[in-house]
C-alpha cells in the first residue's frame, strides 16, 4: 500500500507584520545619517591634507602613548563612531594618551603622494611630533586594516623608538584574499592594468573606491541582510546607521600609492619577499623586535586570516603574541571589543606613571 504523506503546512504570512517591518526598513534607509561626534581632542599637527590628533587620558595611567594609523581606503572616524562604543576613547578612559594620524581626503593635484610620501613625509613627522608633544621618549604604535600594513613598513625601516607594535586585521601576504577568484588572480597576473586608469584619474574617486570595495568584500552588502530581520531593535539600529554611513564614506586613493598597491604588493607580493623599497630602505619586517601583538577577525570578509598570520614568522620579536578574536573587520571597531583586548595586552608593556615618577 502506497503511503500518503501529510501535505506540509506553510504558516500563513503576516502581512500587517511586514508591511510594518518594510516601512521601518524603508524609513531607517530614507533617513539622513547620523552625525558622528568625536571624543574630545586637539589638533597637534598638520600637513598638507592630513592632521595629527591628541586624545588625552581621562585619569593618566601610562606614561607611553599610543599612535594609531588607520587604512587610506576609509575614514578614522570608525575608531571614534560613538560614546559606547569607541575604540579611542575606550584607551583614554583606561589611562592612555592617543594619537591618531588622518591622512585627510586627497584631491587630485596630490596624485603623486605615494607610500614613500606617506611613510616618511606623514607618518614619521608625525610620530616625531607626537613624541614631541607627549615628552615621552618611546611611544606605541597601532596599525588597523591597510594602517596595519603601513605601520609594519614603518616599523621595518624608522629609526624613532618604538616601543610596542600592534596590528589588527592587516594584510601582509597578498598572495591570497577574499574576493571572486577571477579577480584575484587578474590582479595577480596583470590582468587588471592600473596604470592606465591612474593615469587617466591620477587620484582614484571615492565612488570608485567604494563600488570597487563593495564588488570584492560582502561586507558591503550583509548589513542589509541584518537589518531586514533586525530593524525592530533600536539599539542594533544605531549601531547599524553608523557602521552604514561610514562604509559608504570611502576616500579618494592617490595614484602613486593605488600604483604602488597594486603592482608591488598584491601583484608581485614584495612586502612578504622582503624586497619592497621605501625611500631608498628595503622594508624588511625581520627588523621589527619590539613586542608585537596582531589580531585577526574570525568573521572577517574583508581581510583573510591567511594575509595576516605570516607577519608572526616575519617579525623578530621574542615577545609576540597572536589572536584570533569572534568579530568581523567593522565589528571589531564598531562593538566596543578591541580596546579592552589592546588594554590587556599592552598594559604590562606599557611604562606605569607612577613608575616614572619614583
Amino acid at each position: 500500500m502506497m503511503a500518503i504523506e501529510s501535505p506540509v503546512r506553510i504558516p500563513a504570512l503576516d502581512y500587517e507584520k511586514e508591511m510594518k517591518r518594510w516601512s521601518q526598513v524603508f524609513k531607517i534607509l530614507s533617513e539622513d545619517g547620523p552625525k558622528i561626534e568625536h571624543s574630545p581632542r586637539q589638533l597637534v599637527w598638520r600637513k598638507n591634507k592630513t592632521t595629527l590628533w591628541y586624545y588625552a587620558a581621562e585619569e593618566k595611567k601610562y606614561s607611553t602613548p599610543l599612535f594609531f594609523v588607520y587604512s587610506l581606503l576609509n575614514k578614522p572616524y570608525i575608531l571614534d563612531i560613538s560614546p559606547e562604543t569607541s575604540v579611542i576613547a575606550g584607551l583614554t578612559k583606561r589611562g592612555y594618551d592617543v594619537y591618531l594620524l588622518d591622512w585627510g581626503t586627497p584631491g587630485y593635484e596630490d596624485s603623486d603622494i605615494s607610500f614613500d610620501t606617506y611613510i616618511l613625509d606623514y607618518l614619521e613627522k608625525g610620530v616625531k611630533r607626537a613624541l614631541r608633544h607627549s615628552g615621552e621618549e618611546e611611544i606605541s604604535v597601532v596599525g588597523y586594516c591597510l594602517g596595519g600594513t603601513i605601520a609594519s613598513i614603518f616599523a621595518s625601516i624608522t629609526d624613532l623608538p618604538i616601543k610596542n607594535l600592534i596590528v589588527a586585521t592587516v594584510p601582509i601576504d597578498f598572495s591570497t584574499g577574499i574576493g571572486p577568484e577571477k579577480w584575484l588572480e587578474g590582479m595577480k597576473n596583470g590582468q587588471f592594468e592600473i596604470d592606465r586608469l591612474v593615469d587617466v584619474y591620477g587620484t582614484i574617486p571615492a565612488d570608485y573606491i567604494y563600488y570597487g570595495m563593495k564588488s570584492l568584500a560582502p561586507i558591503y552588502v550583509s548589513p542589509y541582510v541584518g537589518l531586514m530581520s533586525r530593524a525592530h531593535d533600536s539599539k542594533y539600529v544605531e549601531r547599524w546607521r553608523r557602521m552604514d554611513k561610514w562604509l559608504n564614506d570611502a576616500t579618494p586613493f592617490t595614484g602613486a600609492a593605488l600604483k604602488q598597491m597594486f603592482n608591488e604588493l598584491y601583484k608581485e607580493n614584495k612586502l612578504v619577499k622582503g624586497e619592497l623599497v621605501i625611500g631608498g630602505k628595503k622594508a624588511d619586517l625581520s627588523k621589527i623586535d619590539c613586542p608585537f601583538f596582531a589580531v585577526s577577525s574570525a568573521n572577517d570578509s574583508l581581510i583573510a586570516e591567511s594575509q595576516s598570520l605570516p607577519i608572526m614568522d616575519l617579525v623578530s620579536s621574542e615577545d609576540k603574541t597572536y589572536k584570533l578574536v569572534e568579530a568581523g573587520h567593522v565589528s571589531l571597531a564598531l562593538s566596543g571589543m578591541f580596546a579592552p583586548l589592546v588594554d590587556e595586552w599592552l598594559a604590562s608593556r606599557s611604562t606605569k606613571v607612577e613608575d616614572k615618577t619614583n
